[in-house]
């Protein structure tokens, strides 16, 4: 694409776009600069992309979009905000394609990650090819792409989109963040519907206040637009028992349809069943009334179920075959997922990383605990410090035998992390300290007998741990197989 026609996507700007130069690629990360390659400067929260400027163009960029000045041999052309054009460059680059495709967000603290590859296998044994952004990768049917963030940056995630549409797909379905949303990550993409799953407090190193991280979910369902096509309603899907809905609703013009247990709602559940093998639960639709068995337990996991087959009705999915899709399900890596080894009580290893969700889990667990509740539960580091007393508390009073430990400490000592949270618990006794992660899970499996329960919280599906710089290979459901193979003494 000629560089001067690819700017028609820049309203204002400054500096000549000459109809001369081709642009091959579009880069913000001066690594993967190629000959033909339009450069974007982007002050980061880290790195500020202006200083490579030089190094660009030495691999060949040959025209460059920045904030600042810079005396450099090729065409420089100043924007006011680089983030912001990246995104509407990109947008024009790739064709628009999140116009072709069906795309679905969902946001929330809790929940993101199971009702995205919930609503992704509904939609695919409707008969679809589908593609999947979140936490734990990106998906394009069936291939398989490593993803840094929950929500890639506007560059990767409209590349993205090109390729899931000439791979065929037709519905994608991505998590939201709340960093993603006030760092315009998704501008330009057009969603047709929107998911809210729950606000409770994470991420306030980054949003300050409640009101701030309310506010960023928000700006999702702003972003479904102002206008009504019969063909292609834009529909908000809201968790009607949290009472951040109001604002989502408040945010948005497009339709509603709501799910939930206590309050009224579109979608909701009653008569639930919680076992240790999975739940049940009436299921009251527009469309008449079900009586479900899934295979995930707990009440967060009926929510999930809600919300997955109140977004498919949205997107015009039959109830019948949402709720075939949801009881066949095991459930997500990573989330309430069984280590079986053989052992006489289970092990659960949950991505469990908030004060509500571990409490959830904790409460799950509680309806089908026999005796003992061991919990192996740490904090990250370079977080949200707030939250480590609170989950200190939730660890103390919902779990019997409480194991503090460390996350992914990054560059803070673990050990303070540690008295962080134990700032939360003062007076208990009921608490132990192992600061190896690996010792805290064999000290829960080799103190568990028949009837016990051990919980594992906080990396879930991750495989590894940050420590320092280094990343090294770790993931719970390794360790605790390991340590109950060796109680066993099958290893």
């Amino acid at each position: 694409m000629k560089l001067k026609e690819l700017m028609q996507a820049i309203p204002v700007y400054t500096g000549e776009a000459s109809a001369a130069i081709e642009v091959n690629q579009i880069a913000q990360d001066s690594r993967k600069v190629q000959p033909g390659t339009l450069f974007i400067c982007i002050d980061g929260e880290i790195v500020d992309g202006h200083q490579f400027a030089d190094r660009a163009v030495q691999l060949g960029a040959v025209a460059i979009i920045a904030e600042k000045q810079l005396d450099v041999s090729v065409p420089v052309l100043y924007v006011r905000d680089s983030k912001r054009a990246m995104a509407m460059l990109a947008d024009y680059f790739y064709g628009s394609p999140t116009q072709a495709l069906k795309l679905v967000g969902i946001t929330g603290t809790n929940g993101k990650t199971t009702v995205s590859h919930l609503v992704e296998q509904i939609v695919r044994e409707n008969g679809e090819q589908t593609g999947l952004i979140g936490t734990m990768y990106r998906k394009i049917s069936d291939e398989i792409l490593e993803t840094k963030n929950t929500t890639p940056d506007s560059l990767t995630l409209q590349e993205t989109f090109r390729d899931m549409l000439l791979s065929g797909v037709s519905t994608a379905v991505m998590e939201v963040s709340s960093h993603a949303l006030v760092q315009g990550r998704v501008y330009g993409s057009d969603y047709d519907v929107a998911v809210f799953m729950n606000l409770s407090q994470d991420h306030l190193d980054y949003h300050h206040t409640m009101e701030e991280y309310a506010y960023a979910k928000s700006l999702l369902f702003a972003q479904l637009g102002n206008s009504y096509n019969l063909s292609n309603p834009k529909i908000a899907v809201l968790n009607a028992d949290d009472k951040e809905s109001v604002r989502m609703q408040t945010a948005t013009a497009a339709h509603i349809i709501t799910f939930g247990i206590k309050e009224p709602a579109d979608f909701s559940a009653s008569n639930i069943q919680i076992t240790s093998h999975g739940s049940t639960f009436d299921l009251k639709t527009p469309v008449g009334d079900f009586s479900l068995k899934i295979k995930m337990i707990g009440n967060f996991s009926v929510y999930n179920v809600l919300a997955a087959i109140a977004t498919s009705f949205a997107l015009r999915i039959p109830v019948i075959n949402a709720i075939a899709t949801v009881e066949s399900i095991p459930g997500v890596k990573g989330r309430f997922e069984l280590v079986n080894a053989g052992q006489d009580f289970p092990v659960i290893v949950d991505y469990s990383h908030t004060p509500d969700s571990l409490l959830n889990v904790l409460q799950t667990i509680d309806e089908f605990a026999e005796k003992r509740v061991f919990v192996v539960v740490g904090c990250g580091g370079d977080r949200d410090k707030g939250k480590r007393p609170q989950m200190a508390k939730i660890a103390v009073d919902y779990a019997t035998n409480p194991i503090f430990t460390s996350d992914n400490p990054r560059s803070e000592d673990p050990h303070a992390i540690i008295e962080d949270m134990i700032q939360g618990v003062p007076g208990s006794d009921s608490y132990v300290v192992h600061e190896n992660r690996r010792d805290a899970i064999r000290y829960a499996v080799n103190m568990a007998e028949a009837g016990d329960v051990i919980l594992i919280a906080g990396k879930g599906h991750e495989d590894y741990q940050v420590i320092g710089d280094e990343v090294i290979d770790f993931d719970d459901r390794v360790e605790a197989r390991i340590a109950i193979e060796k109680k066993l003494g099958l290893a």
